[in-house]
């Protein structure tokens, strides 16, 4: 049964990371030029966003159906590999609680064939079994200590990985992504925020979570569709999803505030020289830090206590460079006086206060 586990285990595992997500093709434009429109322009990967797909950096390419980049698997988890992963975080838990049954079965038969109970004392032999025959694996101190370190892994692994496991799959049937999670609850703070009286459907939902769970496990193995076009619920269409995120990305820019730096920046995770609270509260994310020499000019978009995130504004954006975004230390910058009619709260900067 443990061969069995390990079987299925280092399959799925094996199977997500070397079959990949599946990405966006290289240049790929919709069928219908005018639908251009409702779409993003990838400058990286040179083509159009497919209906839920995101550009990854580090995998430096449009990935369709993105949940997440795992460092797991040194890859992202999207359409293509989506069941696979999903599998995987269930199998891995499973196999846990199974090894976890043996070692303490094991700890405790022979624990109770070492230990005599006197009427004031307690007497532990670990020098030999007092059954005969003698077990085939000898169990001295050392191999209790180590079903007992093994133990705690699996323990340790089974509350992790099935947390893991719980969150994809209320995604899953829900028919959503992680992101896409997050693209919904920041639909509702925009229309909030603005009173707009608008409201926003999701609209990939089958409105099952039998046929949401079948669009990402079949019995080929294989998930349904090409990655590029997606059933839809009624009153909804291909690109409602798509129109929200341009919708929150020009909010976005409405929102975000441009500072200057005052002091210089290497770009460190934790810089020790802007202070402890900067340093003990850097942000626990993936996304990157950016370097400021005094005088740069940033267009801030979010922000923490200690610490914003925004991108910097670079001469050769204008002619399509290479954007730098990610976060940097509030007490680096200041406010750009001289843009007063961007002079508005960054977004989740009065949340933090």
């Amino acid at each position: 049964m443990l061969l069995n586990w390990t079987v299925m285990i280092l399959y799925n595992y094996f199977s997500a990371m070397f079959v990949g997500p599946g990405y966006v093709p290289l240049g790929w434009t919709p069928e219908k030029s005018q639908d251009c429109m409702y779409l993003q322009y990838c400058k990286v990967c040179q083509s159009y966003k497919a209906p839920r797909s995101h550009h990854c950096r580090k995998c430096n390419r449009c990935v369709m159906k993105m949940d997440h980049h795992c460092p797991w698997i040194n890859n992202c988890c999207g359409y293509q590999n989506h069941a696979s992963f999903t599998l995987f975080l269930l199998l891995a838990p499973l196999g846990c609680i199974h090894a976890s049954f043996i070692f303490i079965m094991t700890m405790y038969t022979q624990l109770y064939n070492r230990i005599s109970f006197g009427w004031s004392s307690v007497k532990i032999d670990m020098s030999a079994a007092k059954r005969d025959p003698r077990p085939i694996i000898p169990f001295g101190l050392s191999a209790f200590a180590a079903s007992l370190f093994a133990l705690g892994l699996a323990l340790g692994t089974t509350i992790a990985v099935g947390m893991l496991f719980i969150i994809q799959m209320k995604v899953i049937l829900t028919n959503k992504t992680s992101i896409e999670s997050w693209i919904e609850e920041k639909a509702k703070d925009r229309i909030q925020y603005y009173q707009t009286g608008e409201t926003f459907i999701f609209p990939y939902d089958m409105g099952s979570k039998w046929k949401n769970f079948r669009q990402v496990f079949t019995w080929s193995g294989l998930p349904e569709g090409d990655g590029l076009d997606w059933p839809v619920r009624d009153g909804c269409h291909q690109y409602s999803l798509t129109i929200e995120q341009l919708k929150q990305k020009a909010d976005k820019r409405v929102r975000s505030v441009r500072y200057r730096a005052i002091e210089d920046y290497s770009g460190v995770c934790c810089p020790v020289t802007k202070g402890v609270k900067t340093f003990f509260t850097t942000p626990c994310t993936e996304e990157p830090r950016i370097a400021l020499s005094k005088g740069d000019l940033i267009l801030a978009t979010r922000g923490l206590k200690h610490w914003m995130y925004g991108e910097k504004i670079l001469i050769s954006a204008a002619g399509g460079g290479i954007r730098e975004r990610g976060w940097f230390p509030r007490k680096c910058v200041e406010k750009y006086q001289c843009d007063s009619d961007m002079d508005q709260p960054v977004d989740g900067e009065k949340k933090s206060k």
